[in-house]
């Protein structure tokens, strides 16, 4: 089934063609870059030029810099805070990184 509006964005993008708005474009006449995933590549162009990343690769860089707490502190309560918070941590990264590989 095609788009309910194709007739009018078909319309605009032949009218922007005999404008000329497409000649000139950065990268005319080259291919394109590979790509690994093919139905994401909007998504990941996007995200990648905003610079977001996954939820997972954010936390863990949490993850890291709980890690890092840990090794410096000396305070046997914080110490159990920071293990429970890093324990919790890492369940929500295998369940972001198996999201994102949905």
């Amino acid at each position: 089934m095609d788009h309910p509006l194709i007739d009018l964005i078909s319309a605009k993008i032949a009218e922007a063609q005999a404008r000329g708005e497409f000649d000139n474009l950065p990268g005319a006449g080259k291919p394109l870059p590979p790509c690994d995933d093919p139905e994401n590549a909007l998504l990941n162009r996007v995200m990648k030029e905003h610079g977001a990343v996954p939820a997972y690769v954010a936390l863990s860089k949490e993850l890291a810099r709980l890690r890092a707490e840990l090794a410096e502190t000396g305070e046997p309560l914080r110490w159990q805070e920071i293990l429970k918070t890093m324990s919790m941590m890492e369940t929500r990264i295998a369940i972001a990184r198996d999201e994102w590989s949905r």
